[in-house]
């Protein structure tokens, strides 16, 4: 219970500083950033889970955050390169790179079933905490219609995560 509610604190701050906390309009090179952000953290704790976990539904989990982060990752930069827009690092996907690193260091000296409990507690918490900021401040301030089209798909696929992630959390107890 402790872990889950350090895991939900964790993914809150993710999101919560930066950009979102100065109320501050973001621009559609920054938005696609901070998505492109947080696909990549997700990939790189699903292979984090996928090397450590023994647990089969931890691990189908796993898979299904690789395959869907990076294809929609990948749709993200094809359409960048489309748009000819350059994605800009900003506090806030600085911030998410930087509370993940530390996330995945804690969840490194997590081993078996402590490892598999605190790594799908994140997710849900994770998940949570990114499909909020989707639905109230990168959809909502993005410019480009096809980026926006592309955060709304993102949107959809990842409440499915959220969800997943919330019944296999429920199988670990």
């Amino acid at each position: 219970m402790l872990f889950r509610l350090s895991a939900a604190i964790g993914a809150a701050m993710l999101l919560s500083s930066g950009a979102f906390a100065q109320n501050a309009k973001l621009t559609d090179p920054q938005i696609a950033h901070i998505a492109y952000t947080a696909g990549v953290i997700d990939i790189t704790a699903a292979k984090q889970a996928l090397e450590k976990s023994e647990n089969k539904d931890v691990k189908a989990f796993a898979n299904d955050m690789v395959r869907d982060h990076e294809a929609v990752n990948k749709q993200a930069l094809d359409l960048v390169k489309k748009l000819k827009v350059t994605p800009e690092d900003n506090d806030t996907s600085r911030t998410l790179s930087k509370n993940a690193a530390a996330e995945l260091k804690k969840l490194s000296t997590l081993k078996g079933a402590a490892f598999d409990k605190a790594y799908i507690d994140n997710e849900v918490a994770y998940h949570k905490a990114v499909d909020n900021a989707l639905e109230t401040q990168l959809i909502p301030s993005a410019s480009n219609a096809e980026l926006k089209s592309l955060l709304q798909t993102g949107l959809k696929i990842f409440q499915g995560h959220e969800q997943h992630a919330e019944h296999v959390a429920a199988e670990l107890k």
